[in-house]
């Protein structure tokens, strides 16, 4: 029983440390990184590793069943929610053009914007040249 429980503790160990690593590139992305794409990308998907990570640890540390679900729930929590807050990151960041295109290998989001943009135009100049209906 005794080797069993330093095994399970190494593993913790083992868990928390790579949870904790990944934590940290996660924030040296997000000082290190150039552009706001690059940084949403440090800031999303290392963070998210390592969590699940930390929450492995939870669950083999204290082998309660009863904290399965919670555990669950905060990681499913994480999943739906760092995806979305990264596209709206990106999206602003994209619209207000605080992004750096050289870095950029194929943008092809730009002939989208470009033909929502002529069609707006052409919606504008179509709407004005018809007649008052009043």
């Amino acid at each position: 029983m005794e080797n069993s429980q330093s095994v399970l503790d190494v593993v913790v160990a083992v868990l928390l440390i790579s949870g904790a690593l990944m934590s940290l590139a996660a924030g040296v992305g997000l000082v290190r990184f150039p552009d706001l794409l690059s940084r949403m990308h440090a800031a999303t998907k290392p963070q998210v590793l390592g969590l699940l990570l930390f929450l492995l640890a939870l669950a083999v540390e204290f082998r309660s069943w009863a904290l399965i679900p919670v555990l669950l729930v905060c990681w499913i929590f994480q999943l739906l929610t760092s995806p979305v807050s990264a596209h709206m990151v990106g999206r602003a960041g994209y619209r207000t053009r605080h992004m750096r295109r050289d870095l950029l290998t194929i943008d092809e989001l730009d002939d989208v914007v470009e033909k929502a943009a002529r069609q707006r135009k052409d919606d504008r100049r179509k709407k004005g040249a018809q007649p008052d209906p009043g």
